[in-house]
C-alpha cells in the first residue's frame, strides 16, 4: 500500500500520507535528539536507559524564585540535557502509541510500510540508519 504515490483525490490515500507525514516528523525530531544526546537507539542498552530514567525532580515551590524570571539560557547544561533526555523519551513512547493505533486502524502491513518510509526519508535526509530507533527488526521480524 504505496505512501509515496503521486498526489490524487484519493482520500485512503491522503490519510496514509498524513500518517506517514506524521510518523516522519516524529522520527526526525526523535533523531534529532539522539543525535544531540550522543544516544545511539540500535544499542539496546542505551535505549533501555532513556526508556527508564526517572523524571526531571521538581524543585520545592518554597525555595524556587519566580519561574517566569528564570530564562531557559540560564538553564544549567545537565539540567537541558536531562530536560531534552526526558523529552526524547516521551516521543519513543509517543511515536510506539502511534504506531499501535495505526495497527489497530490500518493494519500491520500498511504501518509497516509508513514506518520503513519514514525511516528511509530520515536516511535520505542524511541521517545514519537507525538513527530514529525505530527498531523495525524487532517490531517486525526483519532481517
Amino acid at each position: 500500500m504505496p505512501i509515496d504515490s503521486p498526489r490524487d483525490n484519493n482520500p485512503v490515500a491522503d490519510h496514509l500520507r498524513r500518517m506517514g507525514d506524521s510518523v516522519h516528523a516524529l522520527s526526525a525530531r526523535i533523531a534529532r535528539l539522539a543525535v544531540n544526546l550522543g544516544v545511539d537507539l540500535e544499542n539496546e542498552s542505551e535505549l533501555e536507559r532513556v526508556m527508564h530514567i526517572d523524571a526531571v525532580p521538581v524543585p520545592d515551590r518554597r525555595v524556587t524564585p519566580d519561574r517566569r524570571a528564570t530564562s531557559r539560557a540560564g538553564m544549567s547544561p545537565d539540567r537541558r540535557k536531562a530536560h531534552l533526555r526526558e523529552e526524547l523519551r516521551g516521543l519513543l513512547v509517543l511515536r510506539y502509541g502511534v504506531a499501535r493505533s495505526y495497527v489497530d486502524r490500518v493494519g500491520v502491513d500498511a504501518t509497516r510500510h509508513i514506518l520503513v518510509a519514514a525511516q528511509e526519508q530520515l536516511v535520505r535526509e542524511g541521517f545514519k540508519p537507525g538513527t530514529g530507533g525505530a527498531h523495525l527488526r524487532r517490531l517486525f521480524d526483519q532481517d
